[in-house]
C-alpha cells in the first residue's frame, strides 16, 4: 500500500489519442504536494504519512499547525490528509514533494472528493419523484411530495423519509478511474471521465484498492528533486526539475526538501 497524493480539480477537457480517439478527461493539479510528518508503528501504533498541498495565508492557519509545518521545514499548507501505508517501509522522507509519476499511465485510482452542492431542493429534483397530476383540482401543489404521515398509530413520520430539503455536497469516492496521461513538469493528471466536485475542490487520489498495482509502478513513491544538478555549459539552459522514484530504505530525509 502506498501512499495518495492531495490534488485540486482545475476542470475538463479531451485528449487524442495515437489512433485518432479522443477521451474525455479531468485534469488535476498537484500544487506543492509535500510530506509533513509520519505516523510510525513504533510510536503510534500504526504507519501513516501527513500529506500537505496548496499555499495558505499565515493568518489563516492556527499557531500550532503553523509550528507543525515550520518543524517539517514545508511552507503553510492549505489542505492536509492522511494516507495508510502498509509499514514504514512505504513512508516517504518529511518534506520530500510528490511528482505527478507517482502514478503511471493506464492505472486505475479512487478518487475521493465532495459533490456539487444544489441547496435546498424540492422531493422531486432532489429523489426523482413523479408528482402529482398535473391536472383536475391538484392545482399548484402538483410538485409536491404528498402525504408523509400515517395514522394514529404510529401518528409520526418515519425517521429517513425522502423529503424537501439540503442536495449534494456529500462525500463520495469515485472507484476505477483510469490515469490517462500524466505530466511531472506541471504536476498535473488526467484521469479518465469525471470526477467528485466543483472546479477549484480538493480531492485525495489514492491506488484503486479492488485492483492489484501495475507493473512499473513506483514504491514508496516518485519524489521531485528540487536541487537537481545544473548542465556544465554556460549556454545551455536551466536544468529542470528531476523527479527521482525514492527507494524503500534508501530513503533519507533530506531528499525532497527545498534548499
Amino acid at each position: 500500500m502506498r501512499t495518495g497524493v492531495i490534488a485540486k480539480k482545475v476542470g475538463m477537457t479531451r485528449l487524442f489519442q495515437e489512433d485518432g480517439r479522443h477521451v474525455p478527461v479531468t485534469v488535476l493539479a498537484l500544487e506543492d504536494c509535500q510530506v509533513v510528518s509520519h505516523r510510525t508503528a513504533e510510536r503510534d501504533g500504526y504507519s501513516a504519512l501527513q500529506v500537505g498541498s496548496g499555499e495558505a495565508k499565515q493568518k489563516n492557519v492556527a499557531k500550532p499547525q503553523r509550528e507543525h509545518f515550520a518543524k517539517a521545514e514545508v511552507p503553510l499548507k492549505r489542505k492536509v490528509a492522511e494516507f495508510r501505508v502498509d509499514n514504514d517501509e512505504g513512508l516517504l522522507p518529511v518534506g520530500a514533494t510528490i511528482s505527478a509519476d507517482h502514478f503511471i499511465a493506464g492505472q486505475k485510482v479512487d478518487i475521493t472528493g465532495h459533490t456539487q452542492g444544489k441547496g435546498f431542493a424540492g422531493a422531486m429534483k432532489r429523489w426523482g419523484f413523479g408528482g402529482l397530476r398535473a391536472t383536475h383540482g391538484v392545482s399548484i401543489s402538483h410538485r409536491s411530495h404528498g402525504s408523509t404521515g400515517n395514522r394514529q398509530d404510529p401518528g409520526r413520520v418515519f425517521k429517513g423519509k425522502k423529503m424537501a430539503g439540503h442536495m449534494g455536497d456529500r462525500q463520495r469516492t469515485q472507484q476505477n478511474l483510469e490515469i490517462v496521461r500524466t505530466d511531472a513538469d506541471r504536476g498535473l493528471l488526467f484521469v479518465k471521465g469525471s470526477v467528485p466536485g466543483h472546479k477549484n475542490a480538493w480531492l485525495v487520489v489514492r491506488d484503486a484498492v479492488k485492483l492489484p498495482l501495475p507493473e512499473g509502478v513506483p514504491f514508496p513513491g516518485a519524489v521531485i528533486e528540487k536541487n537537481a544538478p545544473k548542465p556544465e555549459a554556460k549556454d545551455a539552459a536551466p536544468a529542470a526539475e528531476e523527479t527521482n522514484t525514492v527507494e524503500g530504505a534508501e530513503a533519507t530525509g533530506d531528499e525532497g526538501k527545498e534548499g
